[in-house]
């Protein structure tokens, strides 16, 4: 069969044109490789189809309902460029596995939890290597700034103004670049971080801010490894709709944290949540309410306010 006609060739076709259209297809550009890959080691030639589709959107390790729904999604725009050049491709029903945004309650860590997971990362291997610093301090800096890991660790060291305590978030999501200020304790922090770092003399020399021995960059894949370490060893459960705790719930658990913090100084809310929206470096408003979780303690605050007042005199 002609090389020209696998779905590999066809999703390298599509991601071409949409990419000189402007579009970066980061993430649904691995997806689509993904599929491609899955159909032709199937020995699969032909046309998109719902069946193909459905079968690929399944084989997601789990076979979440939600993870189908997002392969769907991301399968559509690819079958609508397909059919301009095979009429016989069959576009998926975007509510084949059901709606794709679905919030699924995440796991708010407790402030004991927070510093059980930095005292944790302690026991990394290698046990006096930079390794064990690192996770402690990106997850530290997560819990104090509500950074997502992919912003901590594309930090580089031009990007952390320890003399004025900010961070210069360069490029994240949907391309935003914005500063981020920090407590005083954040600064030191990174400042000990910085000094204990520079110590392995490739780690000096990288450009990196956060890196692991003889100058290795910590990436997200390999935080994201070490936090499932430190997970099992602290045999945590999820509390939310997800199978375990992750990474990313450190910036839901900082939303929450921040809120309650305020009701309790007693600020205005509504004009205080478009500076959060802002510092968490959020397109709309309501990108910052997705993260609100009702906890118990958020909950205990709303049932104080919506409490019936006192009647104010004897009655009529």
């Amino acid at each position: 069969m002609n090389s020209r006609n696998t779905m590999l060739s066809k999703v390298k076709a599509y991601l071409v044109d949409r990419r000189q259209a402007g579009f970066a297809l980061s993430i649904a550009g691995k997806q689509l490789l993904s599929f491609a890959r899955f159909a032709d080691r199937s020995g699969y030639r032909g046309p998109l189809t719902v069946e193909l589709a459905s079968r690929w959107a399944l084989a997601n390790g789990r076979g979440l309902a939600l993870t189908a729904a997002r392969r769907i999604e991301v399968l559509r725009s690819f079958a609508r460029y397909c059919q301009a050049f095979d009429p016989k491709t069959e576009i998926p029903p975007a509510q084949l596995f059901g709606p794709r945004h679905r919030r699924l309650t995440p796991h708010i860590y407790t402030k004991q939890e927070m510093r059980a997971l930095l005292a944790a990362c302690g026991h990394l291997y290698p046990a006096k290597g930079l390794r064990p610093a690192t996770c402690a301090t990106v997850f530290g800096l997560l819990s104090a700034t509500g950074l997502r890991i992919s912003e901590a660790t594309a930090l580089r060291r031009q990007d952390v103004d320890l003399q004025h305590g900010f961070l210069h978030i360069r490029h994240a999501k949907f391309g935003k670049s914005r500063l981020v200020p920090m407590h005083i304790t954040t600064t030191r922090a990174l400042r000990h971080y910085a000094c204990r770092r520079d110590q392995d003399p490739l780690s000096a020399a990288s450009d990196v801010f956060f890196t692991f021995d003889h100058g290795q960059p910590a990436s997200t894949r390999k935080l994201q490894y070490a936090f499932q370490q430190l997970r099992r060893q602290l045999c945590w459960r999820a509390r939310g709709g997800h199978h375990a705790p992750r990474i990313h719930d450190i910036r839901h658990s900082f939303v929450c944290q921040r809120l309650r913090r305020w009701y309790d100084e007693g600020v205005d809310i509504d004009r205080h949540i478009l500076a959060l929206s802002t510092y968490l470096g959020h397109v709309k408003v309501t990108d910052t309410y997705w993260y609100i979780t009702a906890t118990p303690e958020l909950m205990a605050i709303a049932a104080q306010r919506l409490a019936p007042l006192p009647p104010r005199g004897g009655g009529l």
